[in-house]
């Protein structure tokens, strides 16, 4: 199914639905809140009954958007988040394509077998078999900018709200580093310019993500660029780890560690940024990158995740030292690609 068949049909297609839960990822980001919250507010202009379930908590810094309360988080009430799902006459997959990527809502999710899909995405390896409808566009750059696409379809001057255009530019905001990546055609631009012409205020809203960070999370920061920070030259590579007990020392709060990764990529000839963590029982990989070297390649291969060229992320079941090892036992097999 083509973007253009599945925008042109979808009025028609939502119509059938009367009780709609859109689900996002574990360890949901901005696009993931973004995406799920615009596309809430705007099935609720069909009349229709919707829900919107995440695995897990947020950031703090999104807490202030829109509809925010409106989220049942599933580790906090599974019986009601099951009773979402076993409701639901069409679940809306948005910002992943796989039920392995929303955690504790795995296995109720696989119960839902006859309940139609629909997928809103911009991951790489969609199984598109599973899903009734669905857009599927690797080269955009957040599912934020999908959903407006679709609504700009249906008619901005019939559904855009401030309620809306809020978190379709929060989710486009964040998963482009305020817009510094992912940009893969002029079009983010125009419909982000459309969306900042409504009541919205951009500045307002670009400050409540990136300069509202608590004195720990500040401090943290400083710590890992200070003392967690290795850099190594003759792979363009550096890396920054954490430990389950750095993170309480700096009362970690979710989302604390967001943008980590990123500032390494700021070192001249630094291509490769790795931010590897102790938490929740499992060691995790973020992965950034600059030019045409592929995280998305290297973490699907060794660390059973993936994502985007640039943007990545991946997981195991060692301790720190052993994700540590790994990650630099594989490196010397990147060498050439890294080093150019």
């Amino acid at each position: 199914m083509s973007k253009e068949l599945f925008f042109n049909n979808f009025n028609t297609f939502i119509s059938q639905y009367k009780k709609v839960v859109i689900v996002s990822h574990v360890n949901p980001d901005g696009d993931a809140v973004g995406s799920t919250l615009a596309f809430y507010f705007f099935l609720l202009k069909f009349g229709i009954d919707v829900k919107v379930l995440i695995p897990n908590d947020y950031p703090s810094f999104l807490a202030w958007m829109p509809g925010i309360s409106e989220i049942l988080l599933y580790d906090k009430n599974p019986e009601k988040g099951a009773e979402y799902l076993n409701d639901a006459d069409l679940i809306c997959f948005l910002d992943f394509n796989s039920p392995s990527r929303t955690g504790l809502i795995h296995n109720d999710l696989c119960h839902c077998t006859k309940t139609p899909k629909i997928l809103i995405d911009h991951h790489r390896d969609a199984d598109l078999s599973q899903f009734v409808g669905y857009v599927s566009e690797i080269e955009t750059s957040s599912t934020s900018e999908l959903v407006a696409e679709l609504i700009k379809y249906q008619g901005f001057d019939k559904y855009l709200d401030d309620n809306i255009a809020t978190c379709l530019l929060v989710g486009i905001m964040t998963d482009t580093g305020s817009f510094t990546h992912s940009i893969f055609h002029p079009e983010t631009f125009g419909i982000c310019g459309e969306l900042i012409s409504t009541n919205v205020n951009y500045t307002l809203i670009h400050n409540k993500i990136y300069n509202t960070f608590s004195e720990n999370r500040l401090r943290l920061l400083g710590f890992c660029i200070s003392n967690r920070m290795t850099i190594l030259n003759e792979y363009n590579t550096a890396y920054i780890y954490l430990s389950k007990k750095d993170l309480e020392s700096f009362d970690y709060q979710v989302g604390d560690t967001e943008g980590v990764v990123n500032y390494p990529l700021m070192i001249d000839n630094v291509r490769m940024s790795v931010l590897i963590t102790e938490r929740q029982g499992m060691i995790r990989f973020s992965f950034r990158s600059k030019g045409d070297f592929s995280v998305h390649e290297l973490s699907r291969k060794h660390f059973g995740g993936g994502g985007h060229t640039n943007a990545a992320g991946g997981t195991m079941n060692c301790t720190l030292d052993q994700a540590v090892d790994k990650f630099l036992e594989i490196l010397p097999q990147y060498k050439t690609m890294l080093v150019k």
